[in-house]
């Protein structure tokens, strides 16, 4: 059976992400200490084989520290014993975090009379970092909303065939920043830019008049040739280290024309070679 760890900062969407699995039929147990993980991977591979697609345990904060230093060697014991695992970890900025907890009014876990909210979130990076460090997945969940982040975790955690790398082509916007989960980052802002067509404005890179603009232009081609050159050659190598997962970002200035059409045509062009599972999101198009 296949275990999926989940864990990540407060706030920054572990409960949605061990929710989407247990939709998909997962057996989930949050907030298990580490000391028992390698018990209930054994025993759910024991006795429930077969009626679960695969079991998820969450992970935080709360877990005593010296065990949270001590995951990787947890985590190889357990890849030892034959247990299938793959590590996701969830992270969002700081700014973030704080409004997310502004809006929801709940405390975080370890903030206190003496502890405020930012260095409660700096304190639970330190201890977690032992933990996204080994992740197969890391998910910035910054600019994501609910529906987006259950998207993510249904296409690249449960539905991802095994032995098959899960590739995420991601256009987003340089004034918003760079997705801290991106692999690979390319710049299209070297296209032209629709923004100053007035017709092609209120439009984005997944309409056909954008989309046949940037097709007219040589500089998309030539583009689009050098990093599927690019991937093809590089990403077996990721392959090769065993990597489940490779996110690919693709930025322009709004994240809403160049971008998005650079990650279209280049998600078309990938899927063609039907080697990789590949999936697509614009971060901007649904702020």
């Amino acid at each position: 059976m296949r275990l999926v760890i989940v864990s990540g900062l407060s706030g920054s969407g572990k409960s949605t992400a061990l929710h989407t699995l247990e939709d998909l039929g997962y057996y989930c147990v949050d907030n298990l200490p580490l000391v028992l993980l390698h018990d209930f991977a054994t025993g759910i591979e024991g006795h429930r084989r077969g009626r679960y697609p695969g079991a998820a345990a969450g992970i935080d904060a709360r877990n005593v520290a010296a065990d949270l230093r001590r995951f990787p060697e947890i985590l190889a014991g357990l890849r030892d014993a034959g247990v299938d695992t793959e590590v996701v970890f969830l992270t969002a900025g700081d700014e973030a975090l704080v409004r997310r907890f502004a809006e929801t009014r709940r405390p975080h876990p370890l903030a206190g009379p003496r502890t405020g909210l930012r260095e409660a979130i700096q304190r639970e990076r330190r201890l977690l970092a032992p933990v996204s460090e080994a992740a197969d997945l890391f998910l910035d969940t910054t600019g994501l909303s609910i529906h987006q982040l259950r998207d993510l975790v249904r296409e690249r955690v449960a539905r991802r065939p095994r032995g098959r790398l899960s590739l995420l082509v991601q256009s987003f916007a340089y004034r918003q920043g760079v997705p801290a989960d991106a692999d690979l980052v390319f710049d299209a802002r070297c296209l032209p830019n629709p923004h100053w067509v007035p017709e092609l404005r209120p439009l984005t890179g997944r309409d056909e008049a954008v989309a046949r603009f940037l097709d007219e232009q040589p500089a998309s081609g030539a583009l689009l040739a050098d990093i599927e050159a690019f991937l093809g050659r590089w990403i077996p190598r990721f392959e090769a280290d065993n990597r489940p997962h490779l996110a690919v970002a693709v930025g322009c200035t709004g994240g809403r024309h160049r971008s998005v059409y650079v990650a279209e045509r280049l998600a078309q062009r990938l899927r063609a070679q039907g080697r990789w599972q590949v999936l697509v999101q614009h971060r901007e198009l649904k702020r």
